[in-house]
Parts: C-alpha cells; structure tokens; sequence
C-alpha cells in the first residue's frame, strides 16, 4: 500500500514513518508539513491512505480529507489527533 504522511512536526511523521516502515506491506510515497502540501502530494502521488494531522496550518485534517475525498475518491484518510 501507498502511504503519505502529514504532519506539521517532522518528529511525528518520522515516528509514524518509522512504525510503518516495519511493516512489508507498506510503502512510504511522500510526506507533507502542512495540509495545502498534504492535499497537493496526495494528488500528484494517489495514494492508497493519506495519514493526516487534525490540527495543520494551511488546511486542518478535516478540510484535507474533504479536499481528498473530491478527486481521490480510492485514498483512504486516516486523521491522527493527541486530542
């Protein structure tokens, strides 16, 4: 599976990529600082699951899954939040 990840802190997204990473079936395809970025990677890569922030600048997480959800009707979207 193709993944992008998206989050404003460089560490998290090295954390998730890390764990994802572990996994054979994955495969990292792009990350993204912000959700303008996460929506533009996502459309030039398709991937099969973006992997989103809730709270980004830009766009927050709901406002890129809606985005997403218009023109990569495949990409499943999974928002993370340490609320």
């Amino acid at each position: 599976m193709k993944i992008v990840i998206a989050d404003d802190h460089e560490a998290t997204r090295q954390g998730i990529k890390g764990i994802l990473e572990a996994e054979q079936d994955f495969e990292i395809v792009g990350e993204a600082s912000n959700g303008i970025e996460a929506v533009e990677k996502s459309s030039q890569l398709r991937p099969d699951i973006l992997v989103t922030d809730l709270k980004m600048p830009g766009l927050n997480g709901i406002e890129v899954t809606e985005r997403i959800k218009e023109s990569l009707t495949d990409t499943r979207v999974i928002i993370l939040s340490m609320y």
